[in-house]
């Protein structure tokens, strides 16, 4: 078994991070297997060099050691170009030229714009584009990201499901978070293309994540059977909450380890913060 804990170094780690370690390290050691740390760090106008630091820091102090060397997305990229041009070869993703505010636009636009988890979805403004639109757009250098044609997708692939430990098996919904952006405008990859690479290449067979990522698994499956990918197992665990019952940010850091470290906290009442 191989589980990883994959913070984003754009800020100080919280209670909640440190039960999404403590609980992927707990898993990976109750199986004799490996415990890995990476860099989700593609949000390079967000991550700071000393956040790295003050993760493995942290990390440390609670007595979470993971195995190996982290890996660092940022030095993956080109593997990520790889698979997006793997689902241009498929014919299932597309160029998107839309700004945020013509899609808002749009959706307030529209009788009954189509709804996800967390809000409206994109409308798929551009999966109407033809190819002879698409390409002389891209020739004139306009701005675009590449979004999932997930319809497109989901006749590909066929009914797919993922098993989760938790709340056992689950047929994906390919239309649930919409054609979502696999290719930013600023950076060529997404936070969903770069997990399901890293996932298959770090041989990760437990993904250990918070509840509120469960939607985004629906779309990680489509993407590893189009890319043919490894499906791991799934455990997406409770989430730590505040006291008005809101998901812990970075925001908070009146809850972050180093101010609870800095308040005299030992290592053991931390942890025990976010025990079940």
């Amino acid at each position: 078994m191989t589980t990883r804990f994959a913070p984003s170094p754009t800020g100080l780690l919280h209670l909640g991070h440190a039960y999404a370690a403590m609980f992927a390290r707990d898993l990976a050691h109750s199986q004799g297997g490996a415990f890995l740390l990476r860099y989700e760090d593609i949000d390079g106008t967000r991550v700071r060099d000393e956040y790295y630091l003050d993760i493995e820091r942290d990390l440390a102090w609670l007595g979470i050691q993971w195995d190996g060397t982290p890996l660092r997305q940022t030095d993956r990229l080109t593997d990520y170009a790889m698979a997006i041009n793997l689902l241009k070869a498929r014919g299932v993703v597309y160029p998107c030229f839309c700004t945020r505010r013509e899609i808002q636009e749009e959706i307030q636009a529209m009788d009954g714009a189509p709804q996800g988890p967390e809000g409206p979805l994109y409308p798929g403004t551009c999966r109407n584009l033809s190819p002879e639109q698409r390409q002389h757009r891209i020739d004139a250098g306009e701005p675009h990201c590449w979004r999932l044609d997930t319809m497109a997708a989901a006749e590909q692939t066929g009914p797919l499901s993922f098993t989760d430990r938790i709340q056992g098996k689950i047929d994906v919904d390919p239309s649930l978070l919409g054609d979502v952006i696999l290719a930013r405008k600023d950076i060529a990859t997404s936070y969903h293309i770069a997990v399901v690479v890293d996932d298959a290449m770090q041989e990760i067979s437990d993904v250990t994540r918070g509840e509120d990522l469960l939607a985004s698994t629906h779309v990680h499956r489509l993407l590893q059977e189009l890319l043919g990918l490894p499906e791991p197992i799934y455990h997406h665990h409770r989430l730590i909450l505040d006291a008005e019952g809101k998901r812990l940010a970075k925001r908070d850091k009146a809850l972050s380890i180093q101010t609870l470290r800095e308040r005299g906290a030992s290592p053991e009442e931390v942890l025990q913060m976010v025990q079940p």
